[in-house]
């Protein structure tokens, strides 16, 4: 190739591997700086100390040859292998093309993943006419000797392209969740992926593994009427507002102590504590908007330092005791989205910036209306039309679906 000034170039990929040390890419840059090289593209990955790292420099047509020798004797010093592939002009500029191509974030998690996993979901990449760039493990090592209970894994792939058919692609994802035991998400790697502010949970059944009108219900004994309700609403016989109604009828009577019983032995999902102390430690805006109690609502908010809770105002007597109605607007599907917009509007965040977390069909709407919508250990229904969703691990699993790498976080968030 020639440049303005007449001076032939050359366009040289460097490609060195073997085992990393301190100071292996400074030495690199040395040889390179003497002779005026200029670096056009640089990449580098690490794994259990083996290096690999790519450097594409231009190099005057007359230094090369000093180049390439200055680096074959420092790479024997070093102990590493160094290889050099001539790139032509044309195929330098057919990649600088390919860098407007749309980028993707790929996340693959479970309780462990497996070549057969990752397998699948790679076949599905090349299938769908996309380039993986790179591949990152986002979860700790696992020790062989001394295994945790609950295991998670999580590997990160960047990919870019245009998938063939996005709709068949999300299809697949469901699908290979399904059998495969794993949790994908498929996101468009923007400003705002990268930005999120606002996360918005669910409670019963996301935040915890229980729904508090049963648990009332069965203190009162009347848990079989309020079940039987519960299944004429999910048969579409009635609506939300009047099975929330018919249900807040038969608590009538029960005593405000059991309400702060069950509150004090609520029992929390799995991964809640650390997901709730990174949320916190990064900034994020938390809000609980819930079709359950704010009694139990803002017992949750007091240990975690939640921003915002929105659910049903339970009616209490001068007595203590539930009068069978409840105070307010009920918090429905369509509230919970509306909630998620006024909120974002508050915290002057973008929409694309929010997380809605939740497992039932009332969560759908602000799971729709989120940047980012993740469904929760939920019903099939809820899992066929969330943009994404958790089913293998625990509520910290979210953490991976908005990059968190475990090494970025203090002991006390493993």
């Amino acid at each position: 190739m020639e440049n303005k000034d007449d001076n032939r170039e050359e366009l040289m990929l460097l490609r060195i591997t073997g085992e990393d040390r301190p100071g292996l890419t400074a030495s690199i840059m040395e040889i390179l700086t003497r002779y005026g090289v200029h670096i056009q593209d640089i990449g580098q990955a690490d794994i259990h100390s083996t290096l690999s790292l790519g450097i594409l420099i231009r190099v005057a047509e007359e230094n090369s040859g000093r180049v390439m020798k200055e680096l074959l004797f420092k790479a024997s010093e070093l102990n590493v292998n160094i290889k050099f592939y001539p790139v032509t002009l044309d195929e330098y500029e057919a990649w600088v093309a390919r860098q407007g191509k749309n980028r993707y974030m790929l996340t693959v998690l479970g309780r462990r993943l497996e070549a057969r996993q990752i397998g699948a979901v790679t076949r599905l990449i090349a299938d769908q006419g996309l380039n993986i760039d790179g591949i990152k493990r986002l979860t700790g090592r696992a020790s062989i000797v001394h295994p945790l209970e609950k295991t998670r894994a999580c590997i990160q792939f960047s990919v870019r392209g245009t998938p063939k058919d996005k709709e068949e692609l999300h299809g697949e994802l469901l699908r290979m969740s399904k059998e495969l035991e794993i949790d994908c998400s498929f996101q468009t790697d923007n400003m705002y992926r990268r930005m999120r502010r606002l996360i918005c949970f669910d409670m019963d059944s996301t935040l915890i593994q229980a729904e508090v009108i049963d648990e009332l219900a069965r203190k009162h004994g009347v848990y079989d009427q309020v079940a039987a309700i519960t299944a004429s609403a999910m048969r579409g016989e009635i609506d939300f507002k009047e099975s929330f109604t018919r249900r807040c009828q038969l608590l009538k009577g029960l005593d405000v102590s059991v309400m702060r019983e069950i509150a004090e032995n609520l029992p929390f999902t799995e991964g809640v504590d650390r997901l709730m102390y990174v949320l916190k430690r990064y900034g994020y805006k938390i809000a609980i908007l819930s079709g359950g109690f704010t009694f139990f609502g803002e017992y949750i908010q007091k240990k975690y330092g939640i921003d915002y809770v929105y659910a049903n105002e339970l009616e209490i007597d001068e007595t203590g005791h539930l009068t069978g109605n409840y105070v307010g607007e009920i918090v429905d599907g369509r509230r919970k989205a509306e909630l998620l917009r006024l909120i974002a509007q508050v915290e002057k965040v973008d929409l694309q910036q929010t997380i809605a977390v939740g497992d039932g069909a009332n969560d759908l709407p602000m799971l729709s209306e989120a940047g980012l919508g993740i469904a929760f250990h939920a019903k099939p229904r809820v899992v066929a039309n969330a943009q994404q969703s958790i089913n293998t691990i625990g509520l910290d699993g979210v953490l991976y679906f908005l990059g968190f790498k475990d090494s970025y976080l203090d002991e006390r968030a493993q």
